[in-house]
């Protein structure tokens, strides 16, 4: 068995927003964390400030949507940290548009990253956690994916996936001690809200984001990241298969 103090959970997409945050809560936890990243450069950034905080980070370049990168990633892992026992599939990426003009380019990417990516990693490092009897698996989706969301018609698709991906993996692997999760976001301040936010319109679409929320604002990163800390944590070790939206009550579905 994987003693506490040995434990390793990779974060993909941890360099900035909603990752950084969580790879900085796992830290907090006492986990040792990778942070896979298409950006090497951010990982690295990333990773340094944890380590400057006492943390043990690592930073690995990966595409999540390459298998033969993803492979590479998790030896490099397994090389630097350890062998890992817990997985946030956080990277994901979008394209604002109505579907009517969307384009198949866009499709191909949205979908290998926030789908296929999802099932790279979380292939790529089963295995160690079976052996181990035990692990951990949160997958972010979006409230898109359970109530739709107008102009992410692809998004919203890719993002359902992973919640059908999650809760049959959850029935496949609760009898070797590992539980699969999924949280669902709502609208949060991250790059991609803010590129919303300075296009077009982007005052009034805030406006009535904001005026949608019953909490009263947009969500932070850490908001995302203490639903994710949880699911980590000795307090989620009977929770398995289940969707969690973290949304200041924009769904309550």
């Amino acid at each position: 068995m994987i003693t506490p103090e040995q434990k390793v959970v990779v974060v993909t997409g941890g360099a900035g927003g909603i990752g950084r945050a969580i790879a900085a809560r796992a830290v907090a936890a006492g986990f040792a964390v990778a942070i896979w990243d298409m950006s090497e450069r951010d990982a690295a950034g990333t990773a340094a400030d944890l380590a400057a905080k006492g943390g043990r980070a690592l930073a690995v370049g990966c595409d999540v949507s390459d298998s033969a990168s993803v492979g590479a990633a998790a030896e490099a892992t397994r090389s630097g940290l350890g062998t890992p026992w817990g997985l946030v599939n956080n990277a994901g990426i979008d394209r604002f548009a109505l579907f009517k003009d969307s384009a198949v380019e866009d499709w191909e990417r949205i979908i290998a990253v926030n789908l296929t990516g999802t099932l790279n990693c979380t292939k790529a490092l089963l295995d160690d956690m079976i052996a181990s009897g035990s692990g951990r698996i949160v997958c972010l989706s979006s409230d898109a994916a359970r109530v739709g969301s107008s102009g992410e018609a692809v998004y919203a698709a890719s993002k359902a996936g992973v919640i059908g991906f999650a809760k049959t993996l959850a029935r496949e692997v609760a009898r070797y001690g590992i539980a699969v999760n999924v949280v669902c976001p709502g609208p949060t301040d991250t790059a991609f809200l803010d590129a919303v936010r300075h296009g077009p319109r982007g005052d009034k679409i805030m406006d009535a984001v904001t005026r949608s929320i019953p909490m009263g604002r947009i969500a932070r990163p850490d908001d995302i990241a203490g639903t994710v800390a949880f699911f980590l944590s000795p307090d989620a070790a009977y929770v398995t298969g289940q969707t969690l939206s973290v949304s200041g009550g924009l769904t309550m579905a």
